[in-house]
């Protein structure tokens, strides 16, 4: 079982969350407080790496549906979801998630419409 890792990379134009490991709910709050971290800081356009996420709770897709909503508000941002495992991206079908939320292939296509 893969811990949660994270990292934060500013870019000019947005931030790059990259996730790795699992996800469950007692993980969701570290992945909450990154958000509130980057929301303090006026920074509300964020792409989520999730290449090498293997696990995703119900949790989890609360503080994503809840920060994108903060995003999004006043026009300040969204979230971006890149590079989704099939097995990932089958949970965001299932949950009828996937056209909430702007989907894309690789992160460099994510980045890019920034």
């Amino acid at each position: 079982m893969a811990d949660l890792n994270m990292s934060v990379t500013e870019l000019k134009r947005c931030v790059l969350v990259k996730l790795s490991g699992r996800i469950d709910s007692s993980k969701a709050g570290e992945v909450e407080r990154v958000f509130q971290d980057l929301e303090s800081q006026g920074r509300f356009r964020i792409v989520l790496d999730m290449s090498e996420v293997e696990y995703i709770s119900s949790a989890f897709l609360r503080v994503l549906i809840t920060h994108m909503k903060k995003a999004k508000r006043f026009n300040r941002g969204n979230i971006y979801l890149a590079a989704m495992p099939p097995r990932i991206r089958d949970v965001f079908e299932l949950s009828g998630l996937l056209p909430v939320f702007k989907v894309y292939d690789t992160v460099v296509e994510a980045v890019g419409d920034w």
